[in-house]
């Protein structure tokens, strides 16, 4: 039976190209036949990767079926996975995220969870030797893996080894990094078909503090004017969001990609405490700008307080 390999809901870069660079070495490299999936449509961004490389987007899949065979990579978080996870047969997990727990196997398997900014920094050093069999469209998912998760190397998850990778790969496809990023970036950045709900779930978790649930989004971007433009839309469909979704408040964290600094918005007291007990930002208005704030993983959540 062909394996799946997929990554979380609301798909961003790594969780398209990551499953694409596993399912290859399975299937080319350990003649395990196995095929990449998505659980949703990709952002713009991984869109665009997947033209530039010539990937055909993969099949989007709503759940799994009891004892069917799937990797898991870019998540352990039975609330990012489809419904009836468990009952799947977990073969491994290759992951960068903190363990959450909950998901179930039906025997012992093979989980990877490294302290590194990428899920396919991780690939490349499970590959070993098998790296240099890569053809260049799987160097070319595994560099913009990179370069998306680490925003250019500015994130502060941004590790020695996701760089070095990241260089050697850009060299050998004769791809000046910075000229790249700046096309991904630009992808990343036109949100013009999204509606406000589409946005606020793109790239988000969900995260309880002192027994209040919050989806914490982010919106990476280099023209921060554009979602910000839309401010007073995107605060009032913050709440139906959360009443839809099952969780107390929305934090919406617009990131400029190029400041280097996040721009929350504070639609309330409740996310206004956030910002001060989290941040110590002193807030005036409905918006706080964060500086230096790069990283959910990092920065954000490990920060959050009521």
């Amino acid at each position: 039976m062909t394996i799946k390999v997929f990554g979380h809901l609301a798909p961003d870069t790594d969780s398209t190209g990551s499953p694409l660079i596993w399912a290859w070495y399975l299937s080319e490299v350990k003649g395990t036949p196995a095929e990449a999936k998505l659980l949703g449509e990709p952002n713009t961004e991984a869109a665009f990767v997947l033209e530039k490389w010539g990937f055909e987007k993969p099949e989007i899949i709503a759940g799994i079926a009891a004892g069917e065979p799937v990797v898991i990579v870019d998540t352990n978080n039975p609330a990012e996975l489809p419904e009836g996870i468990n009952g799947a047969d977990i073969q491994a997990i290759i992951d960068h995220h903190k363990l959450v727990g909950g998901l179930e196997t039906k025997g012992p398997i093979d989980i990877t969870i490294r302290p590194l900014a990428c899920t396919a920094t991780i690939m490349h050093d499970l590959m070993g030797d098998d790296a240099a069999k890569m053809p260049d469209n799987i160097k070319g998912a595994m560099l913009s893996c990179i370069l998306s998760d680490t925003m250019e190397f500015r994130s502060p998850t941004t590790t020695d080894a996701d760089k070095v990778l990241a260089e050697k790969l850009a060299a050998e496809l004769n791809i000046a990094i910075a000229t790249y990023a700046s096309e991904m970036f630009a992808a990343k950045s036109d949100i013009s078909e999204f509606s406000d709900a589409e946005l606020i779930r793109m790239d988000s978790k969900k995260y309880e503090v002192g027994g209040t649930n919050f989806r914490v989004s982010v919106l990476e971007t280099t023209s921060p004017e554009i979602p910000l433009n839309r401010k007073a839309s995107l605060m009032e469909s913050m709440k139906a969001v959360a009443a839809e979704d099952g969780v107390d408040e929305v934090l919406l964290f617009i990131i400029d990609i190029l400041k280097e600094e996040a721009t929350l918005l504070v639609p309330n007291d409740t996310v206004k405490t956030v910002a001060e007990k989290s941040f110590g930002a002193a807030v005036e208005g409905d918006t706080v700008v964060l500086p230096g704030i790069m990283s959910r993983k990092k920065q954000i959540i490990p920060a959050l307080a009521l």
